[in-house]
This record gives C-alpha cells, sequence and structure tokens, in this order.
C-alpha cells in the first residue's frame, strides 16, 4: 500500500487523503476521509457504482466522516470513472460474474481501511453502490468480520451456499423499475439470504430505476435506458444507509 500525502486535505472537522493501493492487477486510487478528532472510530467500506469512483461518492466518504466514520471509498477501475457505458459492461461484466475477483478488490480495499490508525479494527461495515455493492456483498460471503453491509442496485446473488458464511444484517436497496436489478434478480438475492438464515432486509422505492441514488454528473456521459435518477428515494436511501449503520455501527463518545 503506498498513500499520497500530497493529497492531503483538511475541510472543516473532516480530514481526506488520497490512497493508491494494488489490486486487480491495477493501481486503485481511493478516498480516504478521516473524522474530527484523534482517537479511534468505527470504520465504513464505501464502494462506488460500476462507472468508477468520482467525486460525487467522495462526497458520500466525507459526509460518513462527519458523522464519525472512518470511511474509505474504494476503487475498482484504477482511477478511471468511464462515461462510455459500454466501455464500462466490457470492464464490470467479467467482474461481477467472479466472486475471488471481486473479493479481492474487496479485502485490498479492507486492508487499506484497518491500517488507518484511527480505524477500529473490530468494528467495520461495508457499504456499496451497484459495482460496489456486490463487492461488499463478496466480502461477507468470503466470512469477513463486518458489522453490517448495505448494497444499493447491487443484488448480485453469489456462489451456492457462500452466503451462510454472511455474519451480520444485510441491507439492500433498489428502485421498482430497475430492468438491471430485474425482479428475477431480486427474487434470487432474497431466496439466497432466506436459504442462509442471514438477517437481512430489502427495501424497493416503487417508480425508482437504476442508479436512482445518483445524479447527473456530466453532460458527455451516456445514459443507459432504465437508468435515472430520483431525488426524493436517492434521499430517502441515504437515510436508510445511515440508520443501518447507526444500528449495527453505534458511535460511542
Amino acid at each position: 500500500m503506498t498513500e499520497a500525502p500530497t493529497h492531503a486535505e483538511t475541510t472543516g472537522a473532516v480530514t481526506t487523503r488520497t490512497v493508491t493501493y494494488p489490486a486487480d492487477g491495477l493501481t486503485m486510487i481511493g478516498h480516504l476521509a478521516l473524522p474530527a478528532g484523534t482517537g479511534r472510530a468505527p470504520g465504513v467500506l464505501l464502494g462506488p457504482e460500476g462507472t468508477g469512483l468520482n467525486d460525487f461518492q467522495r462526497r458520500r466518504a466525507d459526509a460518513l466522516a462527519e458523522l464519525g466514520y472512518v470511511t474509505f471509498a474504494f476503487d475498482v477501475h484504477g482511477g478511471r470513472w468511464f462515461t462510455d457505458p459500454q466501455e464500462m459492461l466490457a470492464r464490470t461484466t467479467p467482474l461481477l460474474a467472479d466472486p475471488d475477483r471481486m473479493r479481492d478488490i474487496g479485502h485490498a480495499a479492507l486492508d487499506v481501511l484497518r491500517a488507518e490508525p484511527r480505524t477500529d479494527p473490530d468494528r467495520i461495515a461495508a457499504v456499496g453502490y451497484g459495482t460496489g455493492g456486490a463487492v461488499a456483498l463478496e466480502l461477507g460471503r468470503d466470512g469477513v468480520d463486518l458489522k453490517a453491509i448495505g448494497t444499493v442496485n447491487g443484488l448480485v446473488t453469489g456462489r451456492p451456499g457462500d452466503a451462510a458464511r454472511i455474519r451480520c444484517p444485510v441491507w439492500a436497496g433498489v428502485g421498482s423499475e430497475d430492468p438491471i436489478m430485474s425482479q428475477d434478480k431480486r427474487d434470487a438475492f432474497a431466496a439466497e439470504m432466506r436459504a442462509a438464515g442471514v438477517d437481512w432486509r430489502m427495501v424497493v422505492y416503487g417508480g425508482a430505476q437504476h442508479a436512482f441514488h445518483h445524479p447527473p454528473v456530466d453532460h458527455e456521459q451516456t445514459v443507459l435506458p432504465g437508468v435515472g435518477h430520483h431525488p426524493l428515494h436517492a434521499r430517502r436511501a441515504w437515510r436508510d444507509v445511515v440508520e443501518l449503520l447507526a444500528e449495527c455501527l453505534p458511535l460511542t463518545d
């Protein structure tokens, strides 16, 4: 792991730092956000959508740090952020079909978070969006001791039997009109969680499409059919994620 201190920045009570680290044969570029103070705090792994890590996800990490969590927004594409959906799919489709690759990406990010002295290594949750949510789930299926897993639009079913290794509550959010996370995929995910005896819940946001949580970013970005922002449900999903963390990873004075 190599840290890049020249990118460190303090904004208000939150200190941020860029961290480069190897994973999936790439040099990943993550965003570490530290809360105010000097003591240890619970940690959150934050995974991005299939398009990659951008400033919107970095601001999410900063917002969680403002609440008191050491948060590491991890990378999945070696610093790239895709505007062309076909390029993105060429990268993410084989990745999402390979649990071992997703686990390697997740473990590499987890190592960064655990190596931060401010992180309480025994109190970590993983939250992700799309591809990042699938990575969070694979960490759980790999038996990692997480306190909570949250996934938005990342309801990818794992290998048979692996979900029995999940050791924490799982929360999933999905849009009712999401053609990528179709009803069949939702049903398969629910069946997997039930069969494994996982403490799980799913929230279906009525009328929302895929990536409903993410506002438009760039006029040059091509958007696939069935993908669209839903501002009201985006706020609700964020509140649900924060409530999951408050329940499973409470902050201490």
